[in-house]
Protein backbone atom coordinates (compact mmCIF):
# COMPACT_ATOMS: atom_id res chain seq x y z
CA UNK A 1 0.00 0.00 0.00
CA UNK A 2 1.17 3.24 -1.18
CA UNK A 3 0.89 6.57 0.84
CA UNK A 4 -0.06 9.46 -0.47
CA UNK A 5 3.30 12.54 -1.02
CA UNK A 6 0.65 15.78 -2.18
CA UNK A 7 -0.12 16.80 -5.39
CA UNK A 8 2.95 18.15 -7.26
CA UNK A 9 6.64 17.15 -7.67
CA UNK A 10 7.46 19.95 -5.60
CA UNK A 11 5.78 17.92 -2.49
CA UNK A 12 8.21 14.56 -3.86
CA UNK A 13 11.20 17.48 -3.04
CA UNK A 14 10.38 18.09 0.19
CA UNK A 15 9.55 14.17 1.09
CA UNK A 16 13.40 13.89 -0.29
CA UNK A 17 14.69 16.37 2.23
CA UNK A 18 13.85 14.13 4.90
CA UNK A 19 15.60 11.09 3.06
CA UNK A 20 18.42 12.04 4.33
CA UNK A 21 22.12 10.81 3.33
CA UNK A 22 23.68 7.35 2.86
CA UNK A 23 24.36 5.94 6.30
CA UNK A 24 27.95 6.36 6.93
CA UNK A 25 30.10 3.36 7.54
CA UNK A 26 30.74 0.54 4.61
CA UNK A 27 30.15 1.37 1.46
CA UNK A 28 27.21 0.03 0.34
CA UNK A 29 27.40 -3.58 -2.18
CA UNK A 30 27.12 -2.27 -6.05
CA UNK A 31 24.64 -3.62 -8.24
CA UNK A 32 26.10 -4.69 -11.56
CA UNK A 33 24.95 -1.39 -12.89
CA UNK A 34 27.03 0.71 -10.43
CA UNK A 35 24.20 1.65 -8.20
CA UNK A 36 23.78 0.64 -4.28
CA UNK A 37 22.06 -2.49 -3.78
CA UNK A 38 19.30 -1.11 -1.64
CA UNK A 39 16.53 -3.65 0.20
CA UNK A 40 13.23 -1.77 -0.63
CA UNK A 41 11.38 -5.05 0.74
CA UNK A 42 10.04 -3.50 3.67
CA UNK A 43 10.16 0.01 2.50
CA UNK A 44 6.63 2.46 2.99
CA UNK A 45 6.18 3.44 -0.70
CA UNK A 46 4.57 7.18 -1.20
CA UNK A 47 2.55 7.74 -4.28
CA UNK A 48 0.93 11.24 -5.64
CA UNK A 49 -2.80 11.71 -4.96
CA UNK A 50 -3.11 13.24 -8.55
CA UNK A 51 -3.63 10.56 -11.55
CA UNK A 52 -3.42 7.25 -10.58
CA UNK A 53 -0.50 7.24 -8.78
CA UNK A 54 1.50 4.96 -11.05
CA UNK A 55 4.71 6.19 -9.87
CA UNK A 56 6.04 5.23 -6.19
CA UNK A 57 8.62 6.36 -4.07
CA UNK A 58 10.34 5.31 -1.31
CA UNK A 59 12.87 6.62 1.53
CA UNK A 60 15.53 3.95 2.37
CA UNK A 61 19.12 4.14 4.28
CA UNK A 62 19.33 7.23 2.75
CA UNK A 63 18.22 6.50 -0.75
CA UNK A 64 15.51 6.88 -2.99
CA UNK A 65 13.78 4.33 -4.64
CA UNK A 66 11.38 5.08 -7.94
CA UNK A 67 8.94 2.06 -9.40
CA UNK A 68 5.79 1.80 -11.17
CA UNK A 69 3.30 0.83 -8.61
CA UNK A 70 0.94 -1.04 -10.91
CA UNK A 71 4.18 -4.02 -10.88
CA UNK A 72 5.08 -3.83 -7.36
CA UNK A 73 7.77 -6.52 -7.75
CA UNK A 74 9.35 -5.15 -10.51
CA UNK A 75 12.15 -3.02 -11.13
CA UNK A 76 13.32 -0.18 -8.40
CA UNK A 77 15.64 2.59 -9.82
CA UNK A 78 18.00 4.08 -7.03
CA UNK A 79 18.77 7.80 -6.73
CA UNK A 80 21.49 9.27 -4.66
CA UNK A 81 19.72 12.38 -2.99
CA UNK A 82 21.66 14.60 -5.36
CA UNK A 83 20.58 12.78 -8.43
CA UNK A 84 17.01 12.72 -7.30
CA UNK A 85 17.05 15.92 -6.21
CA UNK A 86 18.11 17.12 -9.71
CA UNK A 87 15.61 15.10 -11.20
CA UNK A 88 12.49 16.83 -9.11
CA UNK A 89 14.36 20.30 -10.05
CA UNK A 90 14.76 19.44 -13.69
CA UNK A 91 10.57 18.27 -13.23
CA UNK A 92 9.57 21.49 -11.90
CA UNK A 93 11.36 23.41 -13.97
CA UNK A 94 9.77 21.43 -17.48
CA UNK A 95 12.92 19.74 -18.54
CA UNK A 96 10.95 16.67 -19.47
CA UNK A 97 7.88 17.98 -20.64
CA UNK A 98 7.41 16.09 -24.08
CA UNK A 99 4.90 19.17 -25.52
Amino acid sequence: MAANIGTDVESAAEVAGVGGVPAPGAAPELAPNGKPKVDFSGATWLCSSQGVGDVQIAFVDGYIGMRDGRQEDGPVLVFTPGEWRAFVLGARDGEFDLT
